[in-house]
């Protein structure tokens, strides 16, 4: 596979400067046009709270999780989905995924955005800091798949079309106090299969709909895979000390937050939600 398959999220060169309307309006008109009359599923990340859709592609939803193996987590900067808690939108980025998305909506106390002294997954575009807010993927699979980093690790030569499930939880970074992000990512097996037992229960009930993979790769190109979302509405506030010490040590390699794909709003490229 191209490594434009094998990433759940894919990373572009980009600037650091945000772009005009026009940019995401040109990204936009690129993507219908590569997808219009192609046979391309419903695509992700979308408003959790439109339930309209008019893509006529259907996939039945994946299994619940304790059916599945957990084959990936990983994180993007901002959240991808808008809805619930989290519908300030960040601006437009760069283009490529970086500065844009959407941010918590409520407020934090002086001692929870209080500086911490330390870049925490710095990368070329910068680096975490309180009062940032992240979306967290953590990625299943019904084939016989294995902990790593990508998509590549959640397929399988022995199963050409596994299904796919993404339990989505939007965080807020803070200083001080916080859930421990280590503590919710910690994997077991349970019956052979790659469990998290920490993943939140109290955050709303998910919105469930069928969508593809994310990421800025998929800007301007429809997603191939199908995907079924369970994305939870509430906000959960993660310490972010646990999320520095989680990039330090992890199975999937992940180093730093991903770019978000822009929000899909074309009805053709979204599925209706029940």
């Amino acid at each position: 596979m191209t490594a434009a398959l094998v990433s759940f999220a894919a990373f572009a060169d980009s600037s650091h400067h945000a772009v005009s309307d026009d940019v995401i309006a040109r990204q936009r008109a690129a993507l219908a046009a590569a997808t219009q009359g192609k046979g391309f599923g419903p695509q992700s990340p979308r408003d959790i709270g439109m339930m309209a859709g008019s893509n006529h592609r259907v996939f039945g939803t994946a299994p619940d999780v304790s059916k599945m193996t957990l084959c990936d987590i990983h994180f993007h900067e901002n959240a991808e989905h808008k809805g619930g808690s989290y519908t300030t939108f960040a601006g437009n980025g760069d283009g490529h995924g970086f500065g844009t998305g959407f941010k918590y909506d409520g407020k934090l106390t002086e001692a929870e955005l209080a500086p911490i002294g330390m870049a925490v997954g710095a990368s070329e575009h910068g680096d975490l800091e309180p009062g940032d807010t992240i979306e967290i993927h953590f990625v299943y699979s019904t084939a016989q798949a294995s902990l790593g980093n990508g998509l590549g690790t959640c397929l399988s030569d022995a199963v050409n079309n596994p299904q796919l499930r993404v339990e989505a939880v939007v965080a807020v970074l803070v200083s001080e106090g916080g859930a421990d992000f280590a503590r919710m990512a910690e994997i077991r097996e349970v019956d052979g299969l790659n469990q998290v037992p920490g993943l939140p229960t109290d955050l709303g009930d998910p919105v469930i709909y069928a969508g593809s993979t994310t990421g800025p790769g998929y800007n301007e190109k429809g997603s191939p895979f199908q995907v079924t979302w369970s994305v939870r509405p509430d906000v959960v506030k993660l310490g972010i000390a646990s999320v520095d010490t989680w990039l330090k040590d992890n199975p999937f390699d992940e180093g730093h937050a991903h770019g978000v794909r822009n929000l899909v709003t074309n009805p053709d490229l979204l599925s209706p939600i029940n």
